[in-house]
């Protein structure tokens, strides 16, 4: 047996952290040794939730996965997988998302040999899940109950004033 460590990340913003992010958290658990779930914390984009609430729900997102830890990183996702000896992106690939996905896979290839990016298909009932949707059903005062953790729903619903 090799003592190499399997790592792997998944990338995201979090904005907030869905069902469909989880799910592809459990299923990256399960294929590698140690998972870094790493929310992109940069100051000037405009978000729901600042940085350290969207590490805070990944947290509790991720507190009954030992093997998964949660970080934040700013720049280049290929240079946070040199500096931290990470060999795998795992993304979460929806319907529609390949065309750009490959291409981005092509750039962190080129960015940083050695780091491969491996995707895991959505489960169907996940497969139309996005932070930015999410967002704008539950604004409009849409149920999203079901479709973020319930600590998530209530964050949610709080900071939209419902």
């Amino acid at each position: 047996m090799s003592d190499h460590v399997r790592r792997a990340v998944c990338p995201g913003t979090f904005d907030p952290v869905t069902n469909g992010h989880v799910d592809i958290f459990r299923r990256t658990a399960w294929l590698f040794d140690e998972v870094v779930v790493a929310a992109g914390v940069n100051p000037s984009k405009n978000r729901l939730f600042d940085a350290e609430e969207r590490l805070a729900m990944l947290r509790r997102a991720c507190a009954d996965l030992p093997n998964v830890r949660v970080d934040g990183f700013t720049g280049l996702l290929t240079d946070y997988c040199v500096d931290n000896g990470i060999h795998a992106i795992v993304k979460g690939l929806r319907t529609g998302d390949f065309d750009y996905e490959l291409q981005m896979a092509h750039m962190n290839a080129t960015l940083a040999a050695g780091v491969e990016t491996v995707y895991l298909p959505t489960t169907p009932q996940n497969s139309f899940l996005a932070s930015s949707l999410i967002k704008e059903v539950a604004s409009l005062g849409g149920d999203v109950s079901g479709l973020v953790p319930g600590f998530v729903h209530e964050a949610l619903l709080a900071r939209l004033g419902r």
